[in-house]
């Protein structure tokens, strides 16, 4: 199941982010970012063995190059090449949920609008004078899709904003056709994505080539 969620987490996100598609290696998939001072590509991995990460590290010889495997990050660290680290602080969570349309109704004093583009899902929240306030948005692949970038505007968190978003990014989806979700979770993120129903199903361990 790991194998297959990040398949489509890794198809999502990039369709989600407008990069290239993911290209096909022994080990996995690399997909080229742009835009990132921190991360000029990336290697995910759906099966973590000691000879795929292995052979992921050797090839790689540009820094800032990341690494994303579903593993925890301990055990991992032994096979990494010289020039290699673990991104502790950046460890994540592989995370899925069923899809369902709800009756959702904003806090007070709060909208939200829907705007689906070019097989994305965006879910924007503005307050009573029509500022931002929080946002997501959700490929959709199929029957999946895979939420990204939710995030409320530090002013107006704990208001439950981050919760609206993505309520409002399943029932566009499951509208949609689509019946399960997967997302890639910070440690904040898991907290609330858990209280919603979404469910863990391995830690993502992330390296970057920093020689």
């Amino acid at each position: 199941m790991p194998a297959d969620m990040m398949e489509t987490w890794v198809a999502g996100w990039a369709v989600s982010r407008r990069t290239p598609p993911p290209v096909a290696q022994p080990w996995g998939y690399y997909i080229e970012v742009a835009g990132n001072p921190a991360e000029v590509g990336r290697h995910v991995l759906p099966v973590t063995e000691e000879s795929l990460v292995r052979a992921a590290a050797a090839a790689v010889t540009v820094p800032r190059t990341w690494m994303k495997m579903p593993a925890e990050p301990g055990d991992v660290e032994p096979w990494l090449s010289p020039g290699w680290v673990v991104a502790w602080e950046e460890t994540g969570h592989l995370m899925a949920a069923d899809l369902t349309v709800t009756a959702l109704r904003p806090p007070e004093g709060y909208g939200v609008t829907v705007e689906y583009l070019e097989g994305v899902i965006h879910a924007r929240v503005s307050d009573a004078a029509g500022r931002p306030a929080a946002q997501g948005q959700a490929a959709l692949l199929g029957e999946t899709a895979v939420m990204d970038r939710v995030v409320t505007d530090e002013a107006h968190r704990r208001r439950g904003l981050g919760g609206l978003v993505m309520r409002t990014l399943a029932d566009e989806a499951a509208a949609r056709g689509a019946g399960t979700g997967v997302l890639g979770a910070t440690d904040p993120g898991r907290a609330l994505y858990e209280t919603l129903g979404w469910k863990k199903h391995a830690t993502i361990a992330e390296c970057v080539y920093r020689p």
